[in-house]
């Protein structure tokens, strides 16, 4: 009886540590968050003397206004929408092409394949060597620059074709095909309506991907009506950090100082709150689909 009791006491002491641990990385994560939130509101000043610590204090809407404005910052979005539609769509249609055959037990050298295919996570050509492909096939300041040259992350074709092998019992793929089932039918009738937790996930990822994408709109971009949003938020904080250092030398810390060091916060909140939108429609598919996808094979 003492040894039970023991073994609960142990039960509950170890839920209690699980508990105040869940609570102090959840306040770890939300923290930052809702800092920049509320100094994205609050008045730069006073952010700047450490008033502020969770809450707005003097409630100001000055750097929203500032880029909100820009038209730059519209074209932008419509840019990034765009291309994070059309990315997306490529990816996940290329990955899902290729996972599907490497799932497949009757594919002849698929090992030989996963190998070249992992091989590239760890070695590859580099930037100059890419940008001299990308150069050569004619997509410099062309829209295809953003969406061609990472059409397929090796990380989530691996995922995929994992869940593929794990989630969807190979016997039902022998009976479709006994049924005269072929492999296009099979994938999109049998494989596809059974995978909408790793699709959700692969969205998700290759969507975040090239919502913060600025790198390669920054090497292959020469047209400015083409940037996305990201580089145009880039150029924005650019300009407004360079005419507060000229201010700063001649008039000390002014307001295009304090409206520069506002602006750093709205831009992040700018940025960010489509992907937070998204993200709770996608969210139960997503740990289902990841733990399934990685756990196995």
């Amino acid at each position: 009886m003492k040894q039970k009791y023991q073994k609960i006491s142990d039960g509950k002491f170890f839920d209690i540590g699980v508990i105040f641990i869940s609570i102090l990385i959840v306040i770890m994560v939300l923290y930052p968050l809702i800092f920049v939130v509320s100094a994205s509101f609050s008045d730069p000043a006073k952010v700047m003397r450490g008033d502020m610590w969770l809450w707005p204090v003097g409630f100001n809407l000055d750097a929203y206004k500032e880029i909100l404005n820009n038209s730059a910052v519209w074209t932008g979005y419509k840019n990034t929408i765009f291309y994070t539609l059309l990315g997306t769509s490529i990816n996940i249609l290329l990955t899902t092409l290729a996972a599907y055959p490497l799932s497949r037990r009757d594919l002849p050298g698929r090992n030989v394949f996963m190998f070249l295919i992992t091989f590239t996570m760890f070695f590859h050509g580099g930037l100059i060597p890419t940008f001299l492909v990308v150069q050569g096939l004619g997509m410099i300041d062309t829209i295809w620059a953003m969406v061609i040259p990472n059409a397929i992350a090796t990380y989530n074709l691996i995922v995929m074709r994992t869940y593929f092998q794990s989630s969807i019992p190979w016997e039902l793929q022998e009976a479709a095909m006994i049924d005269g089932c072929s492999n296009i039918k099979m994938l999109f009738n049998i494989i596809l309506p059974l995978s909408k937790p790793i699709i959700a996930v692969m969205i998700l990822f290759y969507a975040v991907s090239h919502w913060n994408a600025f790198f390669n709109a920054l090497i292959y971009l020469r047209d400015d009506s083409m940037y996305p949003l990201q580089l145009i938020l880039r150029e924005i904080l650019l300009v407004s950090q360079a005419s507060g250092t000229e201010s700063a030398g001649q008039f000390g810390m002014d307001e295009k100082i304090l409206l520069g060091e506002s602006i750093k916060y709205a831009l992040v909140i700018v940025a960010s709150v489509p992907v937070l939108i998204m993200y709770p429609f996608v969210q139960k598919h997503f740990v289902k689909g990841v733990m399934i996808g990685s756990i196995k094979g």
